[in-house]
């Protein structure tokens, strides 16, 4: 038990960073657009996430969205760029990868602390576990940067009319959702690192078995 202090705080960081990485995807304010029409757009700001685009408008511009409109993006959507089709792919591939990294690591800390000492039960494990913490981590840093790159930039999205969207914001700066995902890197790459660390101690009761 005394040499999985390290990974019992993976443990911990790595669930911390799984859940960020999940409220990432829920969140719609990835890229925050100021618009100068405010016709529709009321607030002169839009939200624009990986699954739906929102914002606010006083017009009733669809059914039962009197003030927040929402327009959901479809698999069919061809004007979605790719960093936003990115995204979808690697938030999810990276939140399945997060949750087989927290159930190895889970294994393998209930087995120290039940006094397991068969080594094939535990170090490898908290290894396998380390590497899916450090892949989610990746997947999810990609869209991260690549979002927040296209923010910085300024770059456009060519919306079609029944999104009531301009092609191109005044201007944009990153929403909440990019520190979230960034804080989720850090904790699930640092979760990675320290179950990585682990060494299976070598007493001679461990030798002989």
């Amino acid at each position: 038990v005394g040499t999985s202090h390290l990974q019992l705080a993976a443990f911990a960081l790595g669930t911390v960073g799984w859940i960020l990485c999940t409220v990432s995807m829920g969140i719609v304010e990835w890229r925050v657009w100021h618009v100068d029409n405010t016709t529709i757009i009321s607030s002169g700001v839009a939200w624009v996430g990986i699954w739906k685009v929102c914002f606010i408008s006083y017009l009733h511009v669809s059914p039962g969205y009197r003030e927040q409109f929402c327009h959901k993006f479809s698999g069919y959507d061809s004007f979605i760029p790719h960093e936003i089709y990115a995204a979808q792919g690697l938030l999810l591939i990276a939140m399945f990868l997060g949750l087989l990294g927290l159930a190895a690591t889970i294994f393998a800390l209930r087995n120290v602390h039940m006094g397991i000492t068969h080594k094939t039960l535990i170090a490898p494990f908290f290894l396998v576990g380390g590497f899916f913490y450090m892949f989610a981590g990746l997947c999810v840093l990609i869209p991260v940067s690549w979002n927040f790159y296209s923010v910085t930039h300024n770059q456009s999205i060519d919306f079609p009319p029944s999104y009531y969207m301009p092609s191109s914001p005044a201007a944009q700066e990153a929403g909440a959702a990019i520190p979230v995902g960034i804080v989720a890197v850090i904790l699930l790459l640092l979760s990675g690192t320290f179950s990585l660390s682990y060494k299976f101690p070598m007493t001679a009761n461990t030798i002989m078995k």
